[in-house]
């Protein structure tokens, strides 16, 4: 894709901001700043207008709570149309943690991440969303 070149205006404390957020995100410069800001207020605009997004939920749960595991792979199921796959990692002994990659629309998959965060045993639980195309 062609870069084009252009010329911002800002106050010098938003400016400050620019820089701490390149410096914070460990970006290479004030442009990239301005891409990655730009990209992520697009990929929100595509969850409230329901577009279809990529994802992953990442959960974190005691597997001997009572029912929490049946609880989970039952409402995956539910939703077996826009999982693509999981992959299930053991912490320790008391704690797992559980990835699953998701694609459909916006607000299937924030329905989804609802259910499965609010599964009493639950210990975390984030949907995080990108654009798929």
């Amino acid at each position: 894709m062609p870069v084009v070149r252009f010329g911002v205006s800002l106050e010098k404390e938003l400016l400050e901001e620019l820089d701490a957020y390149v410096a914070d995100n460990q970006l290479a410069n004030r442009s990239q700043g301005i891409r990655h800001l730009l990209n992520n207020n697009i990929v929100k605009k595509k969850w409230k207008c329901n577009n279809v997004v990529a994802g992953s939920l990442t959960l974190v749960y005691n597997p001997h709570k009572r029912g929490i595991v049946h609880k989970l792979t039952s409402i995956q199921h539910e939703y077996h149309e826009v999982i693509l796959s999981s992959q299930h990692f053991h912490l320790d002994h008391d704690n797992c943690l559980e990835i699953v990659a998701v694609k459909g629309k916006a607000v299937v998959l924030t329905e989804l991440a609802d259910k499965l965060q609010s599964l009493k045993g639950l210990q975390h639980g984030m949907l995080t969303m990108s654009k798929a195309n």
